[in-house]
């Protein structure tokens, strides 16, 4: 693979990032309003508003810093980022895993809705970001 393709690719990866990040950010702030705006009771929306929010902020400013890095990579650069990729992969993964223990754990102890909306965000994020890293693992394909 060329080193500009490999940019290209990086470049997208990091743009449906920071689409993700914004989308994050407008529904959980509109969860949130809506609760809000309606005066309603509802911890269960009100924790995954507020976990949504926070993890597209977070997501987005891990958008920006890593566009800021992206440059030209020779072979042993790729293999790093692909390295990087499978690690990332396992953690988002490991995210989605902790979601569901919050959310069995949240139900098992007496419908804590706010645990179970927290986990269920949290579980969400993990997927989609496991999701955007594998996609570029599969796009980059094997390094020879």
């Amino acid at each position: 693979m060329w080193a500009d393709t490999l940019l290209g690719l990086e470049q997208g990866h990091v743009l449906r990032l920071a689409v993700w990040a914004a989308a994050c950010i407008v529904g959980g702030t509109a969860v949130l309003a809506a609760i809000i705006v309606r005066r309603m009771d509802a911890p269960m929306l009100r924790h995954f508003g507020i976990q949504t929010a926070a993890w597209g902020a977070v997501n987005g400013l891990i958008a920006l810093w890593a566009w800021r890095g992206l440059t030209l990579r020779d072979f042993a650069g790729a293999q790093r980022l692909v390295n990087f990729l499978w690690l990332n992969t396992g953690l988002d993964i490991g995210y989605a895993a902790v979601g569901v223990t919050l959310m069995l754990t949240g139900w098992r102890l007496g419908r804590r809705l706010g645990l179970v909306g927290a986990g269920f965000a949290v579980c969400i994020q993990g997927l989609v970001l496991a999701l955007l890293d594998y996609r570029l693992i599969v796009l980059i394909g094997p390094l020879r």
